[in-house]
């Protein structure tokens, strides 16, 4: 069959977001220092990603190579599972950065560990399950009436998967919200303390409030396009509306590795100690908590 171009770029997206992804794995794994529940997180993330990214790669090889109904239907089960994850461990990185404020006194204990252990436990196995959907006959190969604008997958699920997606939207935009309204409360109580408002309180608070805003708006603006048109469009419209929502959606996980690996100092340092083979002092790195943004 002819290449489709659209195939090309997703397969090229694919190849980017699983070098970006394998480099943040191999640094987490590298690392004996990364092993706190914001750096277990920030490597499910990446996990999740790496895998979807390499689903994308999986996904234009079978369909250009090895044509077969058994393999689209695993390829796209395996996408649905990565991508599930990797939704499922941001709304689980949202929910540990509001406890690490919420919570800040008891937050190094174990009973965080187990909490964020629980967690991705719940998140990966929900995320199988959504993956083994379409495999274990919820699919519409043999009624191509019940098709969605994804195919093989049903109009049914994608509408699941969709909503899904839109709770979890919606807890992460309440929990932001709540983190900002504590940020905000710290900076007045240390305002308060000192009896007035310095600049640097003030650059402070606003630019983690515009960090989570960027956060939250490219998470949104990735997904949403994609998860509404699952739920409104028709498989009889051009696939090319299908490519050009599902296209900036893959962007949501080469951009994750970005906002949460790349800018910690502590993934930074070990990043030149992988790279380097020593930790050059001069350097100067700034340790980061967990309810940094």
């Amino acid at each position: 069959a002819a290449l489709n171009p659209w195939d090309v770029m997703l397969c090229v997206s694919g190849t980017a977001i699983a070098c970006e992804n394998a480099l943040v794995v191999a640094i987490i794994c590298y690392s004996p220092a990364l092993r706190t529940p914001m750096f277990v997180l920030v490597g499910s993330l990446a996990t999740a990603d790496l895998l979807a990214g390499l689903g994308l790669i999986l996904n234009f090889v079978f369909q250009y190579v090895i044509r077969s109904e058994t393999v689209s239907l695993l390829t796209v089960g395996f996408l649905v599972a990565s991508f599930a994850a990797s939704v499922s461990s941001l709304l689980a990185i949202t929910v540990d950065r509001y406890l690490s404020l919420y919570n800040a006194l008891t937050y190094y204990s174990e009973r965080t560990v187990l909490c964020i252990h629980t967690m991705l436990a719940g998140a990966w196995g929900v995320s199988l399950c959504l993956g083994l959907l379409p495999v274990l006959g919820w699919n519409c190969l043999h009624d191509r009436t019940a098709c969605s604008v994804v195919r093989p997958l049903t109009k049914s699920n994608v509408t699941l998967l969709s909503a899904s997606f839109f709770l979890i939207f919606l807890i992460m935009l309440h929990l932001y919200i709540e983190i900002c309204k504590i940020v905000c409360r710290h900076a007045h109580q240390i305002a308060l303390q000192q009896h007035f408002l310095t600049a640097s309180h003030y650059v402070t608070t606003k630019k983690g409030v515009s960090t989570l805003a960027i956060i939250l708006g490219t998470f949104g603006a990735s997904w949403l396009p994609f998860a509404i048109y699952c739920v409104v469009g028709d498989p009889e419209y051009p696939s090319v509306y299908t490519y050009a929502t599902l296209l900036p959606a893959t962007y949501n996980s080469m951009i994750n590795p970005i906002i949460y690996a790349y800018r910690n100092q502590e993934i930074q340092r070990s990043m030149w100690v992988l790279f380097c083979g020593c930790f050059q002092a001069k350097v100067s790195f700034r340790s980061r908590s967990p309810s940094d943004v």
